[in-house]
């Protein structure tokens, strides 16, 4: 028999929304912030949606 795991990708892209809710603060604050060049690299998605990535949403942390 054999088992199967599903894994989870190393260093997964998240959605603007799910970077938001995690480290507490609104949408006019991100931008505010990415406008004066803080926070973590995001990458633009042909479709125009932003994602970053879990390895360096960590690495601007406290």
């Amino acid at each position: 028999m054999t088992v199967r795991t599903v894994r989870q990708p190393a260093d997964e892209l998240l959605p603007l929304t799910d970077v938001l809710a995690e480290i507490g603060i609104t949408r006019a604050t991100w931008y505010r912030w990415r406008n004066r060049g803080y926070g973590p690299e995001v990458k633009r998605l042909p479709n125009g949606h932003l994602r970053i990535r879990r390895s360096a949403l960590d690495a601007d942390g406290p």
